[in-house]
């Protein structure tokens, strides 16, 4: 039992320091809303969160059609309402948690990058050591298999298109 509540603890203790606001021990979130296909919105209480995936990026709304279809995979993924956990990891430039995000024993970020929906982000990979090496099998199998994102003859990575459009990621 206490190897249970550990975990869970360290997280909240973690969530609690990166945003500023203090959480329940064993902190479960509710999904309100996927914004696209690598941010979603949750809240536990009265308070929401804004959480970027983790490890992860995904093509860019303006990338058509990729950046529609990983926004809709994503929110069919976490549906309004859901409950998740949440593994923080960081908080980024625009003060976002950044955080690996659970669907009961789904790790939906490898999920994502699974389907082709999203792909390993290797400025931000260190964050995620423990499940570095399922992101980067998941990603070299959805490539192979041309999934999703990977369909694409030259795809061009979500970090490169960004910087063509002038804006940061």
């Amino acid at each position: 039992m206490f190897a249970k509540i550990l975990p869970a603890a360290v997280l909240t203790i973690v969530f609690a320091s990166l945003s500023g606001n203090s959480l329940a021990q064993n902190a479960s979130f509710q999904v309100v809303s996927a914004r696209d296909g690598d941010d979603v919105t949750v809240s536990q209480g009265s308070k929401q969160f804004r959480i970027r995936l983790a490890c992860i990026d995904a093509p860019e709304r303006e990338q058509k059609p990729w950046g529609d279809r990983s926004a809709n995979r994503l929110k069919q993924l976490l549906v309004p309402g859901q409950s998740v956990r949440l593994r923080v990891v960081n908080t980024d430039k625009s003060g976002r948690t950044v955080a690996e995000v659970y669907r009961g024993n789904q790790l939906v970020n490898l999920q994502m990058v699974k389907e082709g929906q999203a792909v390993v982000y290797p400025q931000h990979l260190n964050n995620c050591a423990a499940t570095k090496n399922q992101y980067l099998q998941a990603q070299a199998a959805a490539k192979k298999q041309r999934l999703g994102f990977w369909k694409q003859a030259q795809p061009m990575m979500p970090w490169d298109f960004r910087r063509t459009q002038g804006s940061r990621g």
